[in-house]
C-alpha cells in the first residue's frame, strides 16, 4: 500500500504513456512528445542539483552540448558506432563534472551562479569555433543512431525509446529521494552548515548530484543529435540553458513530477501561441509571469498543497462533528492486519 501510494505518479506517467499511441497522433505530435520526454529527463537531473541540493546551475546546456557534439564527431569522423559514441560522450562528461564540481560548488548564490554562466558560455564558444570538427555555427549533420546494427528511424521507436528512458529516469529519481541520499540533499538545500553539524559530507552530496545531472543531459544531448540528424552551437547556448531552469521552477522546485509538467509546458506553450502573431514572446512571458504570481513554488508543488489543505479542513470539519470521513475510514481497514 505504501509502495502504490509513493508511485502512483509513477503509474499515472506510464498510463499516459501508453494511451498517447492509441490516440493516433501524426508525426508532428509525435515529435512533440519525444522532445518532451528528453527534456523531461535533463529536467529532473537539473531538479535534483537545484531544487533539491539548492545548487542553481545556469550553463547546464553546456553538458547537452557536450553528449551532442560527442556522438556528433565520433560517429561522423571516426566512425564510431553511435552507442559507444555515446557511452563515451557521458563518460567524459562525467569526468569534466568532477573535475569542475569542486571549485564551483565551494561558490554560492550569485557566485554560483555566475560560475557555471561562464561555464556554458565557454562550451558555446568552443563548439563556434572549432569548424574542422563542429562545422562552426553552421552546424553539422549527425548519422542515425543504432544499436548492435539495429537502426532507430521513425517517431514510433524514437518515442517508444524516449519513454522508456523516460520512466527509468523518474523511477531512479523518485526512489532516490526518497533515500537517505535525497534528504540528505534536502538538508543541504536547507542550510548547508546545519547539514554539515548533522555529519553529512555536503561536498560529496553536491559533487554526486552534479556528475548525475551533467551525465543525464550528456546522454540526453547524443541522442537529440541523433534524433535531429544536426546540430548547432545553440544546443549549448544561454538561451537552452534558460529554458530548462524555466522548467525546474515552472513545473516545481523540489518535485520529480514537477520537472515532467514543467518540460512539458514549456515546450508545448510555444506550439499553442502561433495564434498570436507577432505577440507569441509577450503572451508567453505574461502566462509565465501570472504561474509565478499565482503558483510561487510551481505548479505541482502549489496544487498539492492546495489539495493537502482542502482535504485536511474537510477532515478537521468531519472530526468537528464526530464523523469520520469516509476515505479515512477504507484506507484504516485496508491498513489493519
Amino acid at each position: 500500500m505504501t509502495c502504490l501510494r509513493s508511485h502512483r505518479g509513477l503509474l499515472v506517467l506510464l498510463a499516459l504513456l501508453l494511451v498517447f499511441p492509441l490516440a493516433s497522433p501524426n508525426s508532428y505530435l509525435y515529435d512533440v512528445a519525444i522532445r518532451i520526454a528528453l527534456s523531461a529527463i535533463v529536467v529532473i537531473g537539473l531538479n535534483l542539483l537545484f531544487g533539491y541540493a539548492g545548487q542553481i546551475s545556469l550553463g547546464h546546456a553546456a553538458f547537452l552540448g557536450l553528449g551532442a557534439y560527442a556522438s556528433a564527431i565520433l560517429t561522423a569522423h571516426f566512425d564510431w558506432p553511435p552507442l559507444a559514441a555515446l557511452v563515451a560522450g557521458a563518460a567524459a562528461t562525467g569526468v569534466l563534472a568532477v573535475l569542475i564540481a569542486r571549485p564551483i560548488l565551494k561558490l554560492s548564490g550569485h557566485h554560483l551562479a555566475m560560475a557555471t554562466l561562464a561555464l556554458g558560455l565557454i562550451a558555446a564558444i568552443v563548439f563556434t569555433n572549432e569548424t574542422r570538427w563542429t562545422g562552426g555555427s553552421d552546424g553539422m549533420t549527425v548519422p542515425p543512431f543504432s544499436v548492435f546494427g539495429w537502426s532507430i528511424d521513425g517517431e514510433v521507436q524514437w518515442y517508444a525509446l524516449a519513454s522508456v528512458l523516460l520512466l527509468l529516469t523518474t523511477w531512479a529519481a523518485v526512489n532516490l529521494v526518497n533515500s537517505p541520499a535525497g534528504r540528505a540533499l534536502q538538508a543541504i538545500r536547507g542550510s548547508e552548515i546545519a547539514a554539515r553539524i548533522a555529519g553529512i559530507d555536503t561536498r560529496a552530496f553536491k559533487t554526486r548530484v552534479f556528475v548525475l545531472s551533467a551525465v543525464l543531459a550528456s546522454v540526453v544531448g547524443s541522442l537529440s543529435a541523433h534524433y535531429m540528424a544536426f546540430i548547432t552551437p545553440s544546443v549549448a547556448g544561454l538561451a537552452r540553458s534558460v529554458e530548462l531552469l524555466m522548467m525546474v521552477v515552472i513545473g516545481g522546485m523540489a518535485s520529480v513530477y514537477g520537472s515532467l509538467v514543467g518540460a512539458a509546458l514549456i515546450t508545448l506553450l510555444p506550439q499553442f501561441l502561433h495564434a498570436f502573431e507577432g505577440w507569441e514572446t509577450l503572451v508567453f512571458g505574461v502566462i509565465l509571469t501570472a504561474a509565478m504570481i499565482f503558483l510561487r513554488d510551481g505548479i505541482v508543488p502549489t496544487l498539492g498543497t492546495r489539495l493537502s489543505a482542502r482535504r485536511a479542513g474537510r477532515q478537521a470539519a468531519a472530526g468537528s462533528l464526530g464523523v469520520r470521513p469516509k476515505g479515512d475510514a477504507q484506507e484504516s481497514m485496508m491498513e489493519a492486519p
